[in-house]
């Protein structure tokens, strides 16, 4: 039986194969390549014969992958993305102009820190830019880097092995709850904690953990799946949250609540922007995370509305050497 290898597929293959998947559907496919359906069906006629597997099958609306097809998909994507950041690499990327897609794991608070000010960025500059941002499981987030599915992740992530970061912002811990609250005064240090009764969101891991660190488990009388739903119990009960400070403070300035600092012993926290090393020289990869870092700079300064510039200070942080491949793979 002959056995297969790369010199055998026609690379346009795998493109028609990958514009497949993403879009379920074969016609969707080739107007997004720029080839008539005949064409892409033939091409996908070709791949099937060479890999012994239908890949689609009809589904209402469109084509659903086999099981071979999704296991292959993930890989394809990221070699093809791989291809073309070192057919890109000297190549200068065009932001006026361009219409690259990215898409970034971000937190609701942690969308609701960066990116007014990134979008009103992007639109001065990159005015046909599109971002998708998305709130991955912790432990998704990971695969998602390296399969290229996600080009970014920003957030206090300490269990992400693998990637290469930078450092936006350093956060701590504090406690959220309304104006007026019967044990506000009372709340100056961590032992205090267990006359309230708090919130937590599952969504956000390291809250949740930080919670498990103070013994306040069986204080949790509310689990909710995102925080920006949190202000309104917050300001109609005597319940609390432990959160970080930033969006802590913006909670209570539009909402009417109080931040409390009492001494929880724990220490503060790097939020970061995290990617996968494949993406560290790729032009369009390295303007955006350019961006976001001028951006955690004017966040910083006391005007964080004023046009970000980037320094070189900024520059060296996000312009490091790509890790061997034992290094990514977490060999030391």
């Amino acid at each position: 039986m002959h056995s297969m290898n790369v010199g055998d597929i026609d690379l346009n293959l795998l493109h028609v194969f990958a514009a497949v998947h993403q879009a379920r559907s074969v016609s969707r496919a080739a107007d997004r390549l720029g080839l008539s359906q005949p064409a892409a069906s033939h091409a996908l006629t070709r791949l099937r014969l060479l890999l012994h597997d239908p890949l689609f099958t009809r589904a209402p609306g469109g084509v659903r992958p086999t099981p071979k097809a999704d296991r292959l998909a993930p890989q394809v994507l990221a070699a093809l993305q791989l291809l073309d950041a070192a057919l890109q690499e000297s190549d200068r990327f065009d932001a006026a102009r361009s219409r690259r897609r990215f898409t970034l794991h971000m937190s609701d608070i942690g969308a609701d820190e960066f990116l007014p000010l990134l979008m009103a960025d992007l639109g001065r500059q990159a005015p046909g830019l599109m971002l998708e941002a998305v709130q991955l499981a912790p432990e998704a987030i990971a695969p998602a880097l390296e399969q290229g599915r996600l080009d970014l992740a920003f957030g206090y992530l300490p269990g992400l092995p693998g990637t290469e970061q930078a450092t936006l912002l350093t956060e701590r811990y504090v406690v959220l709850l309304r104006q007026g609250h019967p044990l506000a005064r009372g709340l100056r240090n961590r032992d205090a904690l267990q006359g309230l009764d708090f919130i937590v969101v599952h969504s956000h891991s390291e809250p949740a953990r930080a919670l498990q660190q103070l013994g306040l488990e069986p204080r949790i009388r509310l689990v909710l799946p995102h925080f920006m739903v949190v202000p309104p119990i917050l300001a109609a009960t005597d319940l609390a949250v432990v959160m970080p400070s930033r969006p802590a403070r913006r909670f209570a300035a539009r909402h009417g609540l109080q931040v409390l600092e009492p001494d929880l012993g724990l220490p503060p926290f790097p939020v970061a922007m995290h990617w996968n090393w494949r993406h560290t020289n790729d032009p369009g990869h390295l303007w955006l995370r350019e961006r976001a870092l001028a951006m955690s700079e004017a966040l910083a300064s006391p005007a964080a509305s004023a046009v970000m510039p980037i320094s070189t200070r900024t520059r060296k942080r996000i312009v490091g050497r790509a890790p061997s491949l034992r290094e990514s793979e977490g060999e030391e």
